[in-house]
């Protein structure tokens, strides 16, 4: 049987405070930027040939699955990941020319915005304020 703690645990939202939810967002912030870490360390492996690369690899792997397993807890899965898979993205592209000396043309850049403003309507979208107006006009 279940106690009554844990039927309204259950029941609960998963954006229980704006302190939560901005906690959520600052540890998916986090777990984009161990994404940027492990993308930019597997380019640098050469194959995973080249061991501190791959170690460095690993390491970013395994904290970026684990900041957005915290992240998920409490931001809807579809958003979370798109959100953390743009941060990775973007600054893949943005180190891997810094870096690596790969080509970050204008039209790529242009794209990279248009992910860039993509992250930042899904955020918008999350809002408590604006899921209200949205609940008010329905």
């Amino acid at each position: 049987m279940s106690t009554e703690a844990e039927v309204q645990s259950s029941e609960t939202t998963r954006h229980d405070t704006p302190a939560g939810n901005a906690r959520a967002w600052l540890v998916l912030l986090l777990a984009g930027a161990f994404e940027i870490g492990y993308a930019v360390s597997v380019g640098g492996s050469e194959g995973f040939t080249v061991v501190g690369w791959s170690v460095s690899a690993v390491v970013f792997f395994l904290l970026t699955l684990f900041a957005l397993s915290v992240a998920l807890k409490s931001i809807d899965v579809g958003i979370g990941y798109a959100v953390w898979a743009g941060i990775g993205s973007i600054g893949a592209a943005i180190l891997g020319s810094i870096l690596f000396d790969e080509q970050l043309t204008v039209l790529r850049a242009v794209w990279l915005a248009v992910i860039i403003g993509g992250v930042v309507w899904l955020k918008l979208a999350d809002s408590p304020k604006l899921a209200e107006s949205s609940t008010a006009e329905a």
